[in-house]
This record gives structure tokens, sequence and C-alpha cells, in this order.
């Protein structure tokens, strides 16, 4: 599969070399931002999925790791910087793309740390190849909100046709990306503390949400239509599938659902795991807790 990697200098980063990735899919070529920084062996730092997901969410936790890793960290086709176009993004695309990119980016196996959603990838991939050489997940989620919260595949599916819709799709996805509704989220179930979610980050993270065609793998995110599992089973069969080291890092204010799936995965035999701060985003709220905490893992020559 073709590809160029183009500088850029519109691109706001944290510091590191931004750059794009042109990748080609069903014929049809998407622009993806990264950003490198740091020296050392490679480590991959991927974002998780969400109506915010940009690579500035891992941007300090990058930065705390550029000492001992050269970090690359991106956005995720239709999420962040990257394209966005009005495809029908479901986890054939994500799975294309992250082992085109790491095939065309590394030629020896590379950790990688992964929040949230974007853990079913990382371990469908190492499964299929010896991708990576240690496997860090941050909060790791398999499932949708919308399938969370108990809607059925034919309920997400209707959601997500309305939201794709021209005009009152635009309305029903402007009603659920406003700043209030956002900072709503936030204080639920993403930071745990509230003097961190200010009206200025709520603003940043609003303005992610406006860019044009946001709503379209957004959406696919929330109706579970990025889920690359369907049941918890095939989830905890991937990692019990693994040749490779993998710890786990979980937020002691986790939600409920998420937390009993964490369990059930750190639970399985040869998964290291540890207790943080925070919730869901706790790589964007605490990441010098996290590097105390994976530290160990990712510079130890064996585990």
């Amino acid at each position: 599969m073709s590809s160029n990697v183009l500088s850029t200098s519109a691109a706001i980063g944290f510091g590191g070399v931004v750059q794009e990735y042109l990748w080609n899919f069903e014929n049809q070529q998407l622009r993806v931002v990264y950003e490198t920084l740091g020296k050392g062996s490679p480590l991959l730092l991927l974002p998780s999925f969400s109506s915010v997901s940009t690579r500035l969410e891992v941007g300090e936790l990058a930065k705390l790791l550029a000492p001992n890793f050269q970090v690359v960290a991106l956005d995720w086709p239709g999420f962040g910087e990257s394209s966005r176009p009005s495809l029908n993004y479901r986890p054939e695309i994500y799975q294309q793309f992250l082992e085109d990119f790491v095939k065309a980016f590394f030629n020896t196996s590379v950790t990688v740390v992964a929040a949230g959603h974007a853990a079913t990838y990382v371990l469908q991939l190492a499964v299929k190849q010896a991708a990576f050489s240690r496997i860090v997940l941050l909060a790791p989620t398999w499932r949708g909100p919308l399938p969370t919260m108990g809607a059925s595949q034919q309920i997400a599916g209707v959601v997500r046709g309305l939201v794709r819709s021209p005009i009152l799709g635009q309305a029903l996805y402007k009603l659920n990306t406003t700043q209030s509704f956002l900072s709503f989220m936030y204080r639920r179930h993403v930071f745990t503390d509230a003097a961190k979610i200010t009206p200025s980050f709520i603003e940043k993270k609003w303005h992610t949400t406006q860019q044009p065609g946001a709503r379209f793998a957004s959406t696919a995110f929330v109706t579970g239509n990025l889920d690359a599992v369907r049941e918890q089973s095939d989830f905890l069969e991937l990692v019990q599938s693994l040749i490779v080291p993998l710890m786990v890092v979980i937020g002691e204010s986790s939600p409920p659902k998420s937390r009993e799936e964490m369990n059930a995965l750190v639970a399985l035999p040869g998964v290291r795991s540890v207790v943080i701060l925070g919730s869901l985003g706790l790589h964007e709220e605490y990441p010098a807790v996290v590097l105390e905490a994976i530290q160990d893992f990712l510079l130890s020559p064996e585990n």
C-alpha cells in the first residue's frame, strides 16, 4: 500500500516533529498526522477513541517518555488533525491502518502504549504478527458507550444513521458536543479532579469536535461501530493468545462496568497490572503517575 511522509508546519502539537502519513484505503487517500519526540528505542503511543480524541491527550506522557524513547504519537484516521472523510468507519479500517503504519515506520518489534479503545486493535495485531515487543494498556475498553449503556446493535445503528444524515445529523451532533455536555462527561467518567476541567480546557476539546467531518468517526465510536470484538470472551481470548509481555493500568475511579471488564482482564495469568489515580482519562490527567507506574516495565530488559 503506497504512502508518503511529508512535513507539515500548520499542525499544533506537543513539541515534537509533526509530520503526515498519506495512507490509501479502498482507493481513497487519507492524511494521518503523527508526531515524533525523543531519542532511543521506538515507542508507539496511541490515544483512545472518543469524540475528543487527539494525540494531544497523550502529549504530556510523550514528553515524559521522550528521555528514554523515540515516541511516535498519532491522530487516528477520522480524529484529531487527520483526515475526516464521511467513511463508514468500522474496525477493518483501523485494523488495516495500524498494521500498515507499524510496517511503514518500524523495522523491528516496537513497544506500544495504548489508551482506551485502542486496546483491541493493538491486541489483534499482536496476535496476528510480531509487531510489538511489549504492550501497555491504559484504562483499556473494548465496547463503545451506547452498547455499554445497554443499547442493542439495532438501536445503535439507527442513532448512527441519524447522526450521519446531512442536516438532522449535524444538529444532533452539535447538541451532544456542546461545551456544557463535554464538561459533564469529563466530570462523570473521564477526569477525577474537577479543578482540571477548566473553561479553556473544555473549549479546546470542543474545538476538536467542531472540525469538518468530525461527527462521522466520533459517532461510529459512540455507537459501537468501532468495537473490534463483540463479546468479553473474545477480548479475553486475545490476551490469552499473546506471547509478549502485557501490563494494564487501571484508574481507581473507573466507571463500574468498565472496571468490571478491566478486572476480568487483569485476572488472567501473566498479566501485570497496577491501579492508580484517575478514571478513563488517567493518561491525560495523571501522566506523571502513569509514567511512574509503567517505567520499570518499559525499561527492564526482561519481563
